[in-house]
């Protein structure tokens, strides 16, 4: 005769993983989300006029009032001596000095030896900076 634990197994197994799913049926739905109140809409006469965007929460009266950070102020690029240090070349690590040129030092080094010449500087110099 033919040992049945086998099928017994698979049996249990699916009657265990289907209980699973009865049981979490019987789970009480979740409440539904708070009702906000509607915030009252920004026009554009607000907006031309400078008022910052406002709404009415259950918290209090909230205002928004945001703009972008300021442009950083760069000035104009160092002599190519006084990064380099003396040295024919500028490495990544003297680029730091200038934030600009580290931020496009993988651009400058257009030879792609891992330092930028003085051509290669006056070349990245010229170049309309943003």
């Amino acid at each position: 005769m033919k040992s049945r634990k086998p099928m017994l197994s698979a049996i249990t197994a699916g009657v265990l993983m289907f209980a699973g799913t009865l049981i979490a049926q019987d789970a009480p739905p979740p409440p539904p989300p708070p009702q906000a109140m509607p915030a009252p809409a920004s026009t554009a006469a607000d907006a031309a006029v400078g008022q910052a965007p406002s709404a009415q929460t259950t918290q209090g009266q909230t205002t928004v009032a945001s703009v972008p950070p300021p442009k950083p102020v760069i000035g104009p690029a160092p002599p190519f001596e006084q990064l380099s240090g003396g040295s024919k070349s500028i490495t990544e690590e003297q680029a730091v000095a200038y934030p600009p040129l580290a931020n496009d030092f993988i651009h400058a080094d257009t030879n792609r030896d891992g330092k930028i010449s003085k051509s290669e500087y006056e070349r990245w110099t010229k170049l309309p900076q943003q």
